[in-house]
């Protein structure tokens, strides 16, 4: 059982960055697995923001996000992160990472390990 846990969250200002960091109890998940970051307003869907291949190999972001934030991983092979930047209010929800066997859409349904989540809040 793959557990995963979030960390870095917090409340900025718009314009202001944040970096995420999620850690897996399994020792070079990332060989493994692809893993995603994905995100949850009050009253919305959760959407997938970011996503990160085995080894690091491809990337792949949601449209609103392109420019601003970064997915990458640690040497190590069991962190990877979420780096922030230009934040904007729209940005503001739960975020969680997650892990993927079988490296399909980002899509919440298909994701089969999931951290508690941190809370990203942007104010005006």
């Amino acid at each position: 059982q793959v557990q995963l846990v979030e960390s870095g969250g917090g409340s900025v200002e718009s314009g202001g960055s944040l970096r995420l960091s999620c850690t897996a109890s399994e020792s070079r998940l990332l060989n493994l697995y692809c893993v995603g970051w994905f995100r949850q307003a009050p009253g919305k869907e959760r959407e997938g923001v970011a996503r990160l291949y085995r080894h690091g190999s491809r990337t792949d972001y949601t449209d609103s996000v392109k420019g601003r934030f970064t997915i990458s991983q640690d040497n190590t092979g069991s962190t990877f992160y979420l780096q922030m930047e230009h934040l904007k209010p729209d940005d503001s929800g739960m975020y969680y990472c997650a892990a993927d066997e079988f490296c399909r859409e980002l899509k919440p349904k298909v994701y089969k390990y999931w951290g508690q989540g941190t809370q990203v809040t942007v104010s005006e």
